[in-house]
């Protein structure tokens, strides 16, 4: 009988649901600790300074506003892109940690950075799951997560010569907004929240 209930016990699935939160919860947890300090085990990352002429298309954000990417941009004095999507384990938690932490340091709302991640995975990523990722990250004001057309997508992600055909082959790339008109600073790699602010201070600094 013992052995009969600890076989189902294993079986229950409400358990095995329970086991997978705690999982997320942990890798969510190392993520937050990853963008807030060096990461002393992941390959060095690069910079390119790169042209990117910013899409006319009509996106979504978390509150199911439509908005226009160079809307969100221009005028802004700090501003950092990425691309992500919201059923992601492995590199997105990193990134919007990263976000997070970033707004932590900064500030959120007027005069803090304007932070956009736009979704590679629209199809399925609606604003109810959006907003339910950011809050995740408690993400604040002046942190859009931005999903649309799957056209209007690629577009966006050609653009900032992202593209990818499938969501699981995507790469850790961030993009920070250069002084000068269309330019761009690429990030390939994971960043800690240290190394963005530095690389922001570059720009800043016209290093």
């Amino acid at each position: 009988m013992t052995l009969a209930r600890t076989s189902r016990e294993r079986r229950d699935p409400r358990r095995i649901a329970c086991r997978g939160l705690r999982r997320a919860s942990a890798l969510v947890t190392a993520a937050a600790l990853l963008a807030g300090v060096p990461l002393a085990a992941a390959p060095p990352y690069t910079t390119a300074e790169i042209t990117v002429a910013l899409p006319d298309v009509a996106l979504i954000d978390q509150d199911a506003q439509v908005v226009k990417l160079h809307e969100l941009v221009e005028g802004r004095e700090v501003v950092m892109v990425d691309f992500i999507f919201g059923t992601c384990t492995t590199i997105c938690p990193i990134l919007s940690a990263g976000f997070s932490n970033l707004q932590r340091r900064m500030g959120s709302g007027p005069g803090g950075p304007t932070l956009i991640s736009v979704s590679i995975d629209p199809e399925h990523d609606s604003p109810e799951i959006m907003t339910t990722y950011l809050k995740r990250y408690r993400a604040q004001p002046g942190w859009s997560f931005l999903t649309g057309d799957r056209d209007d997508i690629d577009t966006v992600m050609r653009a900032f010569d992202a593209y990818i055909p499938n969501k699981m082959s995507h790469q850790p790339i961030t993009f920070i907004k250069a002084t000068a008109p269309n330019q761009w600073v690429r990030i390939d790699g994971l960043v800690s929240t240290a190394d963005l602010i530095a690389e922001l201070e570059k720009i800043r600094g016209g290093e």
